[in-house]
């Protein structure tokens, strides 16, 4: 895959990431934040848990609203 293709993704991502968590509740002047949050929380999932997939991103979400309730509306 071409650099430029793998930075499109990359962005795309990222903007799917900003818009989930945004429907989830996230503030909009909280949204870097979150995402950092997020990732952080994604990472430990995958090592401490056996959830994959869909329910890896919905554990990270719950854990979110749960710890860090001050990036929520």
């Amino acid at each position: 895959m071409k650099q430029e293709e793998i930075e499109a993704l990359q962005y795309e991502l990222n903007i799917v990431l900003e818009a989930l968590l945004i429907t989830a509740g996230v503030k909009k002047t909280k949204l870097d934040e979150a995402v950092q949050n997020y990732i952080e929380c994604i990472d430990k999932i995958e090592e401490d848990d056996d959830k994959e997939g869909v329910d890896e991103v919905l554990k990270a979400i719950k854990y979110l609203k749960t710890h860090h309730q001050e990036l929520f509306n």
